[in-house]
């Protein structure tokens, strides 16, 4: 990695995948500081608080509906990318940002819920927009493609294998699984009572989300547009050369601008497939039903309601409270460690093993919360097997299905469908995310223990699924992996 390369790649994930992470996990804590200024101020309103069922439905809607704002910023990056290229996405979608903090951080003032809900969503818009933007465009896509992949190929296909960057597809597109993690584990650390964890700090906890954003505002215009976006969609050589010159290191880039050339031929004969078509699409049906599977399982695992409410599961599998945010820091500490093996061992041991194992470790573990709460009550032993678990299905979710599936999803289609099999997989993911987000609260009063099975036969059936249909995708073309399905 060059300077510039390593320095846009951390930018860009500080200030995007970061602040998602960030986002998941920063209602965890002050959930009841937030419950109780809702139930304030209805009272102040009408007189009266607010029933138990109503302050749970308010809730979890603050929780979820940033996962609701992702969807729609997920669906209009195209249209945005188009009009301002991915620098330009970027820097607008840190605006909304420092938008969404002016209102979360006075919203207590004010007597407010519904700023604190408009925020929550309005970070989810942006979250929508970078995780689009940035992920596959801005890290994977500065590679250049292999000379070894042929005229008659996909030429900026995830696998290629042939050019100064290819061996490093995998980690980088799994970088922004560690910055998510990074992100995670900062909500919680900000968490603890020592710091902003106590009642009078929530909206600024809430609103410390423009520190990152603003950063990456003031340094992203010191780095040029991606120049595969400079040359194939703006057909601006210049400018694609200076950027492949600064990004690359080196001041021989002719070999790339002509690869980049040949890819942009090569693009102005396809014709990109719709989703409906997509879905209509036999040759390709096994691969779409996949992506379906693995970015659907992803969210359903359970993973969105450990990161939402993870003070109120230990709170109910009996850990002390004074505990419970130190607990949490530790679970999150595993997290960023869990996510560094996997994307340091990715290109080694494959994508299929570690989305496996990830899945595999989740559904048994989901499985030993259950067990846990049933018997801690005669062993109270077991209420730490289920700190265990809980960091069980961490660390197995950002070893493999955290990035993966977004990997998988650009390896198992060309060019011409690889746009709407991505609209079905982050739908799909933001959809799921919300889901979770929303019904979690209400499925652990109805079910207690048990609703944890749910997830459990999510992991376990998407793991089943992976091993018997889905094959390896490193270092494959297009059509070997399509003979394979086949």
């Amino acid at each position: 990695l060059t300077f510039h390369l390593l320095s846009v790649t951390l930018l860009v994930s500080f200030g995007s995948s970061m602040l998602y992470g960030y986002n998941l996990a920063v209602v965890n804590s002050p959930a009841e500081h937030i419950k109780a200024f809702y139930n304030a101020t209805w009272s102040q309103r009408y007189g009266h608080g607010l029933a138990s069922g109503s302050l749970t439905l308010l809730y979890s809607l603050t929780v979820s509906i940033f996962a609701l704002g992702g969807l729609v910023g997920s669906l209009l990056v195209g249209v945005l990318v188009e009009r301002y290229g991915r620098k330009g996405t970027l820097s607008r979608s840190a605006l909304l940002i420092l938008l969404a903090g002016g209102l979360m951080s006075f919203s207590r003032e004010l007597g407010s819920p519904e700023m604190v809900i408009i925020g929550r969503s309005i970070t989810g818009l942006h979250s929508g927009r970078c995780c689009r933007a940035v992920h596959g465009p801005f890290l994977m896509a500065l590679s250049p493609t292999a000379h070894s992949q042929g005229a008659g190929e996909d030429f900026i296909s995830p696998m290629a294998t042939g050019s100064v960057m290819g061996n490093l597809r995998g980690f980088l597109g799994l970088m922004p699984s560690i910055f998510i993690c990074l992100g995670v584990f900062f909500a919680q650390v900000l968490g603890l009572p020592e710091l902003l964890g106590e009642d009078r700090f929530w909206p600024l906890f809430l609103s410390v989300v423009v520190v990152p954003a603003s950063l990456q505002l003031l340094l992203l215009h010191c780095f040029p547009e991606s120049p595969r976006y400079l040359l194939i969609e703006r057909n601006d050589v210049c400018r694609a050369t200076e950027a492949l010159h600064r990004f690359l290191g080196t001041p021989n880039v002719q070999d790339v601008i002509e690869e980049m050339k040949e890819e942009q031929r090569s693009l102005s004969s396809v014709e990109m497939v719709s989703v409906w078509q997509l879905l209509r699409d036999r040759s390709v049906r096994w691969q779409t039903l996949s992506v379906v599977v693995v970015n659907a399982g992803m969210q359903l695992s359970g993973i969105d309601a450990i990161w939402f409410y993870t003070n109120t599961i230990f709170e109910n599998a009996g850990i002390p409270v004074s505990q419970i945010p130190y607990t949490t820091v530790g679970t999150g500490a595993i997290e960023v460690v869990a996510g560094l093996i996997g994307c340091f061992t990715i290109e080694k041991l494959g994508r299929r093993p570690l989305i496996i194992t990830g899945f595999c470790t989740m559904g048994i573990c989901s499985a030993g919360i259950t067990v846990s709460l049933l018997l801690q009550t005669d062993l109270p032993w077991m209420r730490y097997v289920s700190v265990v678990c809980v960091v069980g299905i961490i660390a197995g979710f950002c070893m493999g299905p955290a990035g993966v599936p977004f990997l998988m999803t650009a390896e198992l289609f060309t060019q011409s469908h690889r746009p709407a099999a991505y609209i079905i997989g982050g739908s799909l993911n933001w959809f799921c995310n919300f889901t979770i987000g929303f019904i979690f609260p209400f499925l652990q009063m109805s079910a207690g223990a048990f609703c944890y099975l749910v997830f459990c036969g999510v992991c376990l059936l998407v793991a089943l699924y992976v091993y018997l249909i889905i094959p390896e995708t490193k270092n494959k073309t297009f059509m070997e992996i399509s003979h394979i399905f086949a």
